[in-house]
């Protein structure tokens, strides 16, 4: 049997590695004194994920993502991480969720974002940032509904990190459309690869806006030295935050042990 693996990577900066781990202390207290065997560290490469010979495979016995082991050792593949099968917790996004991920895995918890700006409960928004002197800053709306400054975001590059963020670009899109409008506002459109290099490609002047949500804005803030040269200048509309998953073998009984760790944790 596979030893299960836990993993916390969608805030993991470097600088904030240890409050991540004391959070994943927290969360592994209240998990094993609910009689669950969780493992002591979480992983942060794919060298730390058990192999699977022949691939991860669906419950119809489909391959649906390669052996980690084949995986480069010093990475962390987010989706390999969530797809296998040894999985008992990790974050994921509404995005990949959307995009085929929830068939294969099981919602645990959804955290809370009452400690940032633009979050509040379960849901969480989009800081849209632009260089300084760009634009006015503005504050997150209290009824959490989308302030989007069309006039600013027209015929500007939008940095984002990944086409199945739904805080990069799933939710702009989405609240761009239900304004009338829609991405082709924008010139052009450059991929990232995430939410710290959208702020600094801004900051660089290699693209003009990003959407950052709000608790990596309030990460950029403290650790980003290019956070210092943008502003918010919109906000997208408050959606259900990330959520927690185990895989979907795990059972009914671990799955309501872990949901009650979740909360007992803050």
């Amino acid at each position: 049997m596979m030893v299960s693996i836990a993993a916390l990577p969608m805030y993991d900066w470097p600088e904030v590695h240890g409050e991540v781990d004391a959070l994943w202390a927290r969360l592994r207290e209240a998990f094993r004194g609910r009689g669950i065997d969780a493992p002591s560290s979480i992983v942060r490469r794919n060298s730390e994920l058990a192999a699977v010979p022949g691939g991860i495979r669906d419950e119809a016995g489909v391959v649906i993502a390669p052996d980690p082991a084949t995986l480069p050792p010093d990475e962390l593949d987010f989706h390999r991480l969530w797809l296998h099968p040894s999985l008992l917790f990790a974050q994921t996004c509404w995005g990949p969720m959307e995009l085929g991920l929830a068939k294969h895995v099981r919602v645990v918890a959804q955290p809370s974002y009452d400690a940032f700006e633009g979050g509040r409960g379960e849901t969480y928004s989009s800081a849209l940032v632009m260089r300084a002197g760009e634009g006015a800053p503005i504050a997150a709306p209290d009824e959490g509904c989308s302030l989007l400054p069309f006039d600013l975001l027209r015929g500007k590059r939008l940095a984002f990190n990944s086409l199945d963020s739904m805080s990069g670009i799933i939710a702009l899109t989405r609240d761009l459309e239900a304004s009338g409008e829609s991405t082709e506002l924008f010139s052009d459109r450059i991929q990232s690869g995430g939410h710290r290099a959208s702020i600094v490609a801004v900051a660089e002047g290699r693209a003009d806006v990003a959407a950052i949500d709000c608790e990596s804005w309030a990460l950029a803030r403290r650790f980003e030295p290019a956070a210092c040269e943008v502003v918010v200048v919109g906000w997208t509309a408050r959606r259900k935050g990330l959520p927690y998953i185990t895989a979907r073998t795990t059972p009914d009984s671990i799955v309501a042990a872990l949901s009650e760790g979740v909360a007992a944790a803050g």
